[in-house]
């Protein structure tokens, strides 16, 4: 999931489970999400009952269509979304057990190049041998109407904000940044705007499921697809097939306390980090012996060097390495250990030889920026749902430096920038119409929900709390570093969510791996 303020990106969302922790935080929600009706109401019969045209794909292997869903739910007369489809039809022999749908999360992450760049052929044989492997962009991502917020030129001053301010002069640019982005997203997306919410987009799902036949879904969503997922559960429980929901997000928490949360979250994963890094001969933050602690305190003095003195980088743009490019290309590294090593090679770039080339392209990375300096839409698509989904974490300035004090005691390293990037959705021009709810799904077929346990981004006490939500779900733990479980190397994780995805057999109650 990506941070509510844009910065961070598997970022909708950020913090400290913080009573837990000796931080005092807002009450989780008492209310629930209430199911739709079984029935589908006579205005939305047509979208239910309308045929997807097939052809192939630009991506060999694949199949795509375009689907349409009523804009707004409320009126479903009153216009269509068009939404973009990919399919890669079952492969093997066996029973077929339906359609598989993916989504990779963000919000903004598009579950169409997820399934042809990982999904269609990185999944067990016998998985896409059995399933016709389907992903749908959610409205106003990727390729279904994408929200679009500011030009390439812009989106790279916005990214280079600075997100430490340190007197009244760099708050007020950093609010103007936030401004500027809300309005260039009502400007360029304002008929779309008011309907990307995560409850419009798992309804979307369900028609999905009806078109292509399925009478039930079966779905893996990762980070943010956690909660679509649930969300898709709580709204049609009846219809729930095979879920698995990988790094999951906790559905009734506010803005504020997600992203308090995300922000202990990514001071574990740094604190994993650097006690692997000191062990490395390659280790420009310390040596054996070297704490945690000292390792961040390296890292931050590095941050305020970069701060006063932008590094080269080489950039065909000219932009150089300052400190919010360089904190966002060492978070990027924070979500797969598999980083780590680039990442100590690209810092000692920076910190020894002054060259922040590595760096930024951890950052480009993480923000999706292709090399002729044209962004995806991901970050524009993940503060749009962000802000429609909840009440903004903070109203102004004066809230967030009351709460520094908070983020920073949850990560000495990043909390004050992870606090400042919280601010986005205050100036954002649509009123949020969700809020913060239980998920109970009562009726649903076993949901598997997978935490790990040092992820930075979905933190692992959110799995804790959703699979205690959920009516019928089984908690799967992998003990590890990074964010989500599945694919990434666990066998017993692996083999755990094939059965279940396969024979329909969750994993045993309380099943941890390794």
């Amino acid at each position: 999931m990506r941070t509510g303020g844009v910065l961070l990106a598997a970022a909708a969302l950020l913090a400290s489970a913080c009573s837990a922790r000796g931080v005092t935080t807002a009450t989780t929600a008492d209310e629930a999400l209430a199911p739709l009706p079984r029935a589908t109401p006579p205005a939305l019969s047509p979208y239910y009952a309308q045929r997807l045209t097939w052809s192939p794909c630009k991506v060999p292997g694949f199949e795509c269509a375009t689907m349409k869903a009523p804009r707004d739910y409320a009126r479903p007369t009153a216009g269509d979304v068009r939404l973009a489809v990919a399919r890669k039809r079952a492969t093997g022999h066996g029973k077929p057990l339906g359609s598989l749908l993916v989504n990779p999360g963000g919000p903004g992450g598009s579950a169409i190049g997820y399934l042809e760049q990982y999904a269609g052929a990185g999944y067990p044989a016998e998985i896409r041998a059995r399933y016709d492997m389907v992903g749908m962009d959610p409205r106003g991502v990727g390729q279904s109407e994408p929200i679009v917020c500011l030009n390439g030129p812009e989106m790279d001053a916005y990214a280079q904000t600075d997100l430490t301010p340190d007197n009244q002069t760099e708050v007020n640019r950093l609010v103007a940044a936030d401004k500027k982005f809300a309005e260039g997203c009502e400007r360029h997306s304002a008929n779309l705007l008011r309907h990307v919410s995560t409850v419009e987009a798992a309804r979307d799902m369900d028609i999905l499921r009806a078109v292509l036949g399925d009478r039930k879904l079966n779905y893996v969503g990762a980070s943010y697809g956690t909660f679509l997922g649930a969300t898709y559960a709580g709204l049609f429980p009846a219809r729930v097939g095979r879920l698995v929901l990988d790094g999951a997000m906790d559905p009734s928490l506010s803005a504020r306390r997600l992203n308090e949360d995300q922000t202990v979250g990514f001071e574990t994963a740094f604190q994993s980090f650097a006690r692997d890094c000191v062990r490395r001969s390659d280790c420009p933050l310390g040596v054996p012996g070297t704490s945690p602690a000292k390792v961040g305190d390296h890292l931050k003095a590095f941050f305020t060097k970069v701060d006063a003195s932008p590094l080269p980088t080489g950039d065909a743009s000219g932009r150089r390495l300052g400190e919010a490019l360089a904190t966002t290309g060492v978070i990027a590294a924070m979500y797969d250990q598999a980083a780590w090593p680039q990442l100590r090679t690209a810092l000692t770039s920076a910190i020894k030889h002054h060259d922040g080339a590595a760096l930024l392209v951890l950052s480009d990375s993480y923000y999706e920026r292709g090399a002729h300096g044209r962004y995806a839409n991901l970050m524009f698509a993940n503060a749009a749902v962000n802000c429609l989904d909840l009440p903004s974490a903070f109203s102004g300035p004066a809230e967030v430096e009351e709460a520094l004090p908070v983020f920073e005691k949850a990560s000495p390293v990043f909390g004050k920038g992870l606090a400042w990037t919280s601010l986005n959705c205050a100036y954002w021009p649509v009123k949020a119409t969700g809020r913060p709810q239980r998920i109970v799904a009562r009726g649903a077929a076993p949901i598997v929900v997978v935490g790990t346990t040092r992820d930075p981004a979905t933190p692992y006490l959110w799995a804790q709390a959703l699979a205690s939500q959920l009516s019928s779900a089984r908690l799967l733990t992998y003990d590890g570093d990074g964010h989500t479980a599945y694919g990434r190397g666990s066998k017993c994780i692996d083999a755990a969510i094939d059965a279940y995805l396969l024979r329909g057999t969750p994993p045993a109650r309380g099943k941890h791996c390794s």
